[in-house]
């Protein structure tokens, strides 16, 4: 025990140098637990966004569809097999039928992806009541995002053309019934939802979708002959892509940061060898081996760290569990430039793991940083060290 308790002696004993570089340490603590948990928050508010509104539990895809491809909206349509059909009556999925269309606001041409869901559906997180007929021919219900693009208002009433199953053109005017906000701008952006009964009558095709969304929890997916469930794994492959890439972008800003703070750690244990020669001399004349005076200034090193760590916690804890509760505001506008669903304000999360390991890894390092400066007192001679000599 005699090492650890000199080590401490000394640490402290050194003043300010020591909580100088602790400070400088403790703030690569702070920030690399701050900027990651950021990261992890982002993942999860954009994966609940996604999940909530448009992936549920999963989705089955009929054979041919593409969302990335525009041009395979046209066929992508088929009818909804037993299985499905079953599990849609039961509450647990709902389908989505998408046809191509052109909308007509105040003269001008907007193309849009008519999506027409079941009004009493309780799986995706659009206000589908809204759609219950009651005294509109055709009603219609866009996103936030949709009427600042359009123009249109809740009342408004704006004719849309579509193309049926046959190949005929058609059109009719549709009345906005209702204007919502959502985090996704997957169910948002160019798009009207309208009844799905009601499409399928527009389109020509009755019984029939293009997606049927599964509730979470669903359990296993189901075989279903011309049809592929496309897990969340899947779906949220391109968020969690996204954001290991900008956590790999961050890991260059980690290093650069870690290396200006080992490099005063090193500094400043290769000043406290040199410096302290007649005393590593003295220990070696009074028979500490040199194993354990290295150990003596590898302890000291490594000791940077754990005040780091307890500095880091005294600014670090308040303002981590002030972040994670009150989150990171971001207006709408804002929000919707990052690429993905993110909602007005973002919490991020400061798990356990990312804590202990960054503590282990920022620990692990200032070890060895510490000891590589004290490689030279394996070399270095008693009689040279009591002289003050420094070979």
């Amino acid at each position: 025990m005699i090492i650890p308790k000199l080590a401490v002696r000394n640490m402290i004993g050194a003043g300010a140098k020591t909580w100088l570089n602790a400070a400088v340490l403790s703030m690569a603590f702070v920030v690399i637990i701050g900027v990651q948990g950021l990261y992890d928050g982002l993942d999860r508010e954009a994966s609940r966004a996604k999940t909530d509104a448009e992936y549920g539990g999963g989705q089955y895809w009929v054979n041919g569809y593409d969302p990335f491809d525009p041009f395979t909206i046209v066929d992508a349509h088929a009818p909804v097999p037993e299985a499905l059909q079953a599990a849609i009556g039961a509450g647990k999925a709902a389908a989505v039928l998408l046809i191509q269309g052109t909308l007509y606001p105040e003269g001008k041409i907007q193309p849009v992806l008519l999506k027409g869901l079941d009004p009493d559906q309780a799986i995706l997180n659009v206000p589908s009541a809204l759609l219950r007929p009651v005294d509109h021919d055709l009603p219609g219900l866009i996103g936030e995002r949709m009427a600042r693009t359009t123009g249109l208002k809740k009342g408004d009433t704006v004719t849309v053309r579509w193309r049926d199953a046959k190949g005929t053109f058609d059109a009719r005017d549709l009345q906005i019934v209702g204007i919502f906000s959502s985090e996704d701008q997957g169910v948002d952006e160019g798009q009207i939802w309208l009844p799905l009964e009601t499409l399928r009558q527009m389109a020509a095709m009755p019984g029939q979708a293009t997606i049927v969304t599964a509730a979470k929890a669903s359990g296993p997916a189901l075989a279903v002959a011309g049809w592929t469930f496309q897990g969340l794994d899947v779906l949220l492959k391109d968020i969690h892509d996204l954001i290991r890439g900008k956590t790999l972008g961050a890991s260059i800003f980690y290093v650069l940061l870690l290396f200006l703070a080992m490099l005063a750690v090193f500094n400043t244990q290769l000043l406290s060898v040199w410096r302290r020669r007649r005393e590593i001399g003295t220990m070696m004349a009074l028979g500490i081996t040199r194993g354990r005076v290295i150990g003596l200034f590898t302890f000291e090193g490594a000791l940077n760290s754990v005040f780091a760590a307890l500095i880091g916690a005294i600014y670090g804890i308040p303002l981590m569990a002030y972040t994670a509760a009150r989150g990171y505001a971001f207006g709408t506008k804002q929000a919707d430039s990052f690429g993905f669903a993110l909602g007005e304000r973002l919490y991020p999360i400061y798990g356990m793991l990312l804590v202990a390991g960054t503590t282990a890894l920022v620990f692990v390092i200032t070890v060895i940083v510490s000891w590589l400066p004290t490689r030279k007192i394996s070399k270095l001679k008693p009689t040279d060290a009591l002289r003050g000599r420094a070979s």
